[in-house]
Order: C-alpha cells, then sequence, then structure tokens
C-alpha cells in the first residue's frame, strides 16, 4: 500500500466529510499481548460499550441520532439490501442488550472507540492491500469475498467501497469487511480509520483519532507512522515506508 485517496466521486457525495487516519506498525500479535493488557482492553471494550447507552435515547435503532445521520447517507449511493453502517450494527447490539465482545486486541480496541465516540471505525491489515487503497464510487464488480462467507459477492454499480487493485476491501462504505484485507490476531501492520460526516464533530473526531493512536502503542506496542484528517482540501495520505 503506497497512498490512502479519498476520491472526487466520494467528495461530491459529502463534501464536508473527514476521515481520520492512522497508521500502525509493529503490532503485536494476540499470543504476544501480556494478560494484564488483554484484560485491560477488555475492560475498555466493556467501558464503551456502557458510554454508548448514551447515545441511544429511543427504542427504536433508526431514531438515535449518530444512526439517522448514516441511515441519510446510505441513501445516497447503491447499497446491498439491508446494509447498514457499521456503527449502526454496534449500537444495536448495545440497545438491545447485547454488549459488544472480544474479537482481536487491534479489533476490540477499533469497536471500544467507535462505540465510545459514536463514529464508525474500520480497520485493513496494512501488508494485504494492493496498490493504493480508494474510496469512491465504483462501476461495479470489484471482487469480494465476505468474512465468514465462502463464495464471492462483487460490488454493485454506483456502490460507494474502499477498494484497492485487486478489488474491494470494505462493501457499501463501512458496511463489511472482506477476508483478503481483514485483520487478523498476526497482523503486523495496519491502516485504521475514523469516518465523520457531519462537521459540528470534527473535533470529536481529533479526539478520537488521538486515543484510538494512543490506545494502538499502548497496549499493541505499535508505532504510529501516520496520523492525519483526510477532508476534500487534502484528499490524500502517503502511507509507504
Amino acid at each position: 500500500m503506497q497512498k490512502f485517496v479519498a476520491e472526487e466521486s466520494f467528495w461530491e457525495l459529502f463534501p464536508q466529510a473527514s476521515i481520520g487516519v492512522v497508521v500502525a506498525r509493529g503490532m503485536k500479535g494476540k499470543d504476544e499481548v501480556p494478560a494484564s493488557d488483554a484484560a485491560e482492553i477488555a475492560r475498555l471494550l466493556s467501558d464503551a460499550n456502557e458510554r454508548a447507552k448514551a447515545y441511544l435515547t429511543s427504542e427504536t435503532i433508526s431514531e438515535n441520532a449518530p444512526v439517522k445521520v448514516w441511515r441519510e447517507a446510505y441513501r445516497l449511493f447503491k447499497t446491498k439490501k439491508g446494509a447498514r453502517c457499521s456503527l449502526e450494527n454496534l449500537l444495536k447490539r448495545v440497545l438491545k442488550d447485547n454488549p459488544v465482545g472480544s474479537i482481536t486486541p487491534a479489533v476490540d480496541v477499533y469497536n471500544a472507540i467507535s462505540l465510545k465516540h459514536a463514529l464508525p471505525v474500520g480497520g485493513e491489515d496494512l501488508d494485504a492491500v494492493a496498490g493504493d487503497l480508494r474510496l469512491g464510487i465504483t462501476e461495479g464488480g470489484d471482487a469480494f469475498a465476505p468474512l465468514g462467507e465462502d463464495e464471492d459477492d462483487p460490488t454493485l454499480p454506483g456502490e460507494l467501497c474502499y477498494r484497492d487493485d485487486e478489488g474491494a476491501v470494505c462493501r457499501c462504505f463501512n458496511w463489511r469487511d472482506g477476508q483478503r484485507t481483514a485483520l487478523t490476531d498476526s497482523s503486523r501492520n495496519a491502516v485504521l480509520v475514523v469516518e465523520c460526516l457531519e462537521p459540528e464533530r470534527a473535533g470529536d473526531l481529533n479526539v478520537a483519532l488521538d486515543e484510538f493512536a494512543d490506545l494502538m502503542e499502548r497496549y499493541l506496542g505499535a508505532t504510529i507512522a501516520a496520523r492525519a484528517v483526510v477532508d476534500r482540501e487534502h484528499p490524500e495520505l502517503v502511507v509507504a515506508e
């Protein structure tokens, strides 16, 4: 991976959006994280589940403010039937008293950040990304093997997605990751994103991004090689060493 690029087709849809990007290198694998740190990460995730309840002012998931923003956003591009923002999926679990549980240390950290700050967060294995990582509207047909599935599920024409030279990386903006670039217990290098569509929450994005980078350093032993906010005036971030 050389660059993270938010293409013009993205900015045409969301001109006031901002995307926080962190490049973390040299992360510890799951088995290398001390038990005490793993327990602390689990505590942070549990605490974030509790904090997320503050954003849930209605028992109807679609009526909650952070979810409304993304429901409206998803109407602006082609999506798979039933596709929802990753943040909505996390908040729905909290609403149903089914807290988000542990997956891997890196994923647990980004789920904790997402829940605590009510912003979509994701991460990909930097070493598995082929060429530049691009966010934009696709003509469709990008290869995509969804996590947990056996069959290819290519992108749709007019879909907004993250993709690289080999196909889609995350479909429907921030709905679903693919197997090829997903973070695993042995991932060493990662590109991590925090997404914000509301200009009035730019400060929240920066706070979340700083906390994200700090936790990756503290508990995963990562070196933060890059930390930046991509916006329409600054649509690219070089991440190559």
